[in-house]
């Protein structure tokens, strides 16, 4: 899992859903490809990835409309072009997070 450069036009919600904190997040991620914390818009908090075997996904929190902790735990959205890729990002984040 890592970063991408490849275009995430066409992901979209396929009921795969990781629950941890936004520092959490960070440490496995990396730095969000969007980041406003504001809760003015339907994300605070997004991420452009791709998994291990290439394909791309997103993570992002999905309409909290408020600036979130960093600390909390919050829900956070998968978006991919199939839910077969969403839950191998998924089973990829939490591997990442197990080790952290």
């Amino acid at each position: 899992m890592k970063p991408t450069t490849q275009s995430t036009d066409g992901t979209s919600f396929h009921d795969s859903v990781i629950n941890c904190s936004l520092s959490t997040l960070k440490k496995v991620l990396g730095e969000p490809s969007y980041d406003a914390n504001d809760g003015q818009d339907k994300v605070n908090f997004d991420w452009d990835m791709e998994t291990s075997n290439g394909d791309v996904f997103t993570v992002y929190d999905w309409k909290e409309y408020r600036s979130l902790n960093e600390n909390e735990m919050i829900e956070w959205h998968i978006g991919g072009m199939s839910r077969s890729v969403t839950e191998q990002a998924k089973r990829e984040i939490r591997e990442a997070i197990a080790k952290v």
